[in-house]
């Protein structure tokens, strides 16, 4: 077991932990939740704002690069962080992260302000991409704090409540995104980060241990780093632009094969490092790599809920944005409810595989009749739908981190972490991809063949892309009314969208439920290590 340098009221207790005040726990814990939230709802708000930020800084042609240069430096930092954390100690960098976030959430608010060479929407990608460091610092460091102060046995409880945070974000934010918008400023959805930020910052400060380890090879491994980025880079690029260009597309093809070189260079690189960011070694272990991959499928099957739910909603159900949100409301209590109580379940048990059995096969179920849906479903049937689907989905938020954490060496807990954020990261990422060429694809196929005979090109530009089209429903009523017949053609053009979003998001969620059958049949085979109680 190694050893620690922690503050000085701190000692560790027989087992490797730090025998900790009560008090101290409870504000290092609620610290670490807020900074978590504000991380994990920073993209809901944002995405909410995103029209008006849009119309406001002139920038409709560089729209995606806001989400993509975030989503970029946030997936590259979670390993980096998590790795430095482990040579140097978990404290400095986490309040790094944090006050980075911070600070550069105000830059994004502020951005167009500056007297710079590029304009606002360009200042406004790059403090996003600082923004990103700082996210991808919290979120590849929080669940590894989880580990360093708690053993596996009483993990699943707090990474119950951690994995809740992300529901609870997702809940409150596009409500809270659009209420700051229309009553403050997009600029706010930016700036509310600021006064919540500098309270956990300040708790954290003052309440959270340091411990750094003792007689590890500090060694950082730069060529990793550098082979990592060349890796994510054109890979995350290309799964940006399939949705704009397509699979087959050079901009498409080119990155991916670029992406597929540097993989196999990482991976020569990561062999021979002495402190590699991504320990190989950690896949040998079945327990860590089912869970990895499993992860890996559940952060894909997942965006067929979070991304096409809400736009079934309001495409295919006509409700407004208002309703949408309360129809959504069950799906995330539910998710959050079973989060924090399979946790609790798992701590006073210490049983977890038979919860990673029952929680891919209600959320593959609730997916499955999710895909049955149609325009004349009932309220009350969407509700059950979404509420099986958020039960299986919250069951599994905790498990897999557990079970990694579990496995692996301590002195690979930040790695061993990262690892487990990074592959859901890169899953979403490929799910939206995936699931976004295949929702264009159908929706086109649909669409195209209700288009009125005479409509013209500049008509129909807004109908490319169905994921804004209901954002801009309002303007495009006051521009249809002034043009002959323009309500009844803008009228059989929302019926259009209706059809083919409901043919493509049947679809969506049909395959989301065949990648959540899929991870179900690698939890059978996950072998049950019992929890420990020391950290060893």
């Amino acid at each position: 077991m190694e050893a620690f340098e922690i503050s000085p009221d701190t000692a560790l207790n027989q087992n490797g932990f730090a025998n900790l005040e009560r008090r101290q726990v409870v504000f290092t814990i609620a610290g670490m939740m807020l900074t978590l939230l504000l991380a994990a709802i920073d993209q809901t708000i944002v995405g909410t704002a995103m029209p008006r930020v849009i119309a406001d800084l002139n920038g409709f042609d560089r729209y995606p690069w806001v989400t993509t240069s975030y989503m970029l430096t946030s997936t590259i930092a979670v390993p980096v962080f998590a790795k430095l954390s482990d040579l140097y100690g978990r404290k400095w960098f986490y309040l790094a992260g944090a006050v980075l976030f911070v600070f550069s959430s105000c830059l994004c608010g502020a951005a167009g302000y500056f007297p710079l060479p590029i304009d606002g929407m360009n200042q406004l990608i790059a403090f996003r991409s600082l923004q990103g460091l700082g996210g991808g610092a919290i979120m590849g460091l929080s669940f590894t704090i989880i580990g360093d102060l708690f053993a596996p046995i009483d993990r699943g409880k707090y990474q119950g409540l951690f994995g809740a945070v992300f529901g609870l974000a997702s809940l409150l934010g596009p409500g809270a995104g659009g209420w700051i918008t229309d009553h403050l400023s997009w600029r706010w959805a930016f700036y509310v980060n600021a006064p919540f930020g500098v309270l956990a910052i300040s708790v954290l400060y003052f309440t959270f241990p340091h411990f750094r380890p003792q007689h590890v090879r500090r060694v950082i491994d730069w060529m990793g780093f550098a082979t990592l980025c060349a890796w994510l880079v054109p890979l995350l690029l290309a799964l940006s632009w399939v949705r704009q260009s397509g699979w087959l597309t050079p901009e498409v093809v080119i990155p991916l094969i670029v992406a597929a070189v540097m993989l196999i260079v990482f991976l020569q690189v990561e062999k021979r490092a002495i402190e590699p960011l991504i320990p190989l070694t950690l896949f040998r272990n079945p327990s860590i790599a089912l869970a990895l991959i499993s992860g890996f499928l559940l952060s894909m099957g997942m965006f067929g809920v979070f991304l096409f739910l809400p736009l079934f909603l309001q495409g295919v159900m006509g409700a407004s944005a208002t309703e949408s949100g309360s129809l959504l409301t069950p799906f995330m209590l539910s998710l959050i409810g079973s989060s924090i109580l399979i946790g609790q379940i798992v701590a006073r048990t210490g049983r977890y595989k038979i919860f990673t059995i029952l929680g891919s096969a209600f959320a593959a179920f609730g997916m499955y009749l999710l895909s049955g849906m149609s325009p004349v479903s009932t309220h009350w049937e969407i509700i059950r739908n979404m509420m099986l689907c958020g039960a299986g989905l919250g069951a599994l938020q905790p498990i897999y981190m557990l079970i990694v954490q579990n496995s692996a060496p301590h002195e690979q807990m930040g790695a061993a972490t990262a690892s487990n954020q990074f592959f859901r990261s890169i899953g979403g990422t490929l799910g939206v991809a995936v699931f976004g060429s295949i929702l264009l694809s159908l929706y086109h196929q649909h669409f195209d063949g209700l288009i009125p005979v005479g409509a013209s090109a500049a008509v129909l530009k807004p109908f490319e892309n169905p994921l804004q089209i209901f954002q801009m429903k309002p303007a495009l009523e006051a521009s249809f009314s002034k043009i002959p017949n323009g309500p009844a053609l803008l009228a059989t053009l929302f019926e259009g969208v209706k059809s083919g979003l409901s043919a493509a998001i049947h679809m969506i969620f049909l395959l989301s439920a065949c990648v959540l059958g899929l991870t179900l049949l690698l939890n059978l085979f996950i072998n049950e290590i019992p929890l420990r109680k020391e950290n060893a």
